[in-house]
């Protein structure tokens, strides 16, 4: 069999290497670059021994991800205020293999080793046997197969009970939308889980809680108290969609900054809401204030 053609099974296998590369890292700038690293990697490799192209290029991303998580942990540790995932909007409201990890779970995967939350997302997400498992982590099956199941175990409850179909979501979101900015208090309960938490992320860098807020009440409260301070006027709408697998909008902040707001949602109520306003996760998004 002659050896694969170098660049054209890399720029193939490329959407789902850097999708792998995301959800293990939360950030589509480091993603994407461990996925220009294993190119220069693999433009070095003596192809005619490689059996399998595929294979071999997810071992590869999978371990130069592992090596960037661990400091990706310590940097995290040092973060101001709550750390959210880089948001990705979906381009439509169809979920491909591997974007069913939604902002919450990535959340809850953050908790786990980096061993643990690699093996996960390989397996149970992107559906590697764990013999390439085995093969892209440098363990034996039987542990990679105990690393899963312990991080199974911590993200179970992530997952929502009765799941929000996307048209539902959307409509929610922008019922949450104008409550929110009408500082209408019996409107936002109503849309509130009793147990609701709020993260806000500013990196530090703009204007956001500190701290989650949490329970149905303070959240309420939080909003109305934003729309009593900056007016009632909706904020200029530039996308509504998926982000990170749940139903959320892109916005021009009172401070002129692009801002993204997605919801977790279970049974029709929300029961978090994720809004990252640090500008270095955002750049991506720009632009969608000039289509404005």
């Amino acid at each position: 069999m002659p050896p694969p053609d170098p660049l054209a099974a890399f720029t193939r296998l490329r959407p789902r290497l850097s999708r792998i590369a995301y959800r293990m890292l939360g950030s589509q700038a480091e993603a994407d670059d461990m996925v220009q690293e294993a190119w220069l990697r693999w433009a070095g490799v003596d192809h005619a021994g490689v059996a399998d192209a595929d294979a071999y290029l997810v071992r590869l991303v999978s371990r130069l991800c592992l090596d960037q998580m661990r400091s990706a942990r310590a940097r995290h540790e040092t973060y101001i205020g709550p750390w959210l995932p880089e948001p990705i909007i979906d381009p439509d409201d169809s979920l491909e293999q591997g974007q069913e990890v939604t902002l919450a779970l990535m959340l809850a995967l953050e908790r786990l080793s980096p061993l643990e939350r690699a093996a996960f997302l390989l397996h149970d997400v992107f559906g590697q046997p764990f013999e390439a498992v085995a093969a892209a982590l440098d363990r034996d099956v039987a542990a990679c197969r105990q690393l899963a199941t312990r991080a199974r175990t911590h993200v179970r409850a992530s997952r929502p009970r009765f799941p929000v179909a996307p048209e539902r979501g959307r409509e929610i979101a922008a019922v949450f939308l104008a409550a929110s900015h009408n500082g209408d208090l019996s409107g936002l309960r109503g849309l509130l889980a009793d147990d609701v938490v709020l993260y806000a992320d500013g990196g530090g860098k703009r204007i956001a809680v500190m701290n989650p807020v949490r329970t149905q009440d303070k959240v309420s409260r939080f909003f109305a108290g934003l729309a009593a301070k900056h007016g009632h006027a909706l904020p200029p709408v530039l996308w509504t969609g998926l982000i990170d697998g749940l139903p959320g909008y892109v916005t021009l902040a009172s401070d002129g900054e692009v801002q993204s707001t997605a919801f977790a949602i279970d049974d029709d109520r929300i029961t978090a809401i994720y809004i990252t306003r640090n500008p270095d996760k955002l750049r991506h998004l720009v632009g969608l204030a000039g289509n404005a």
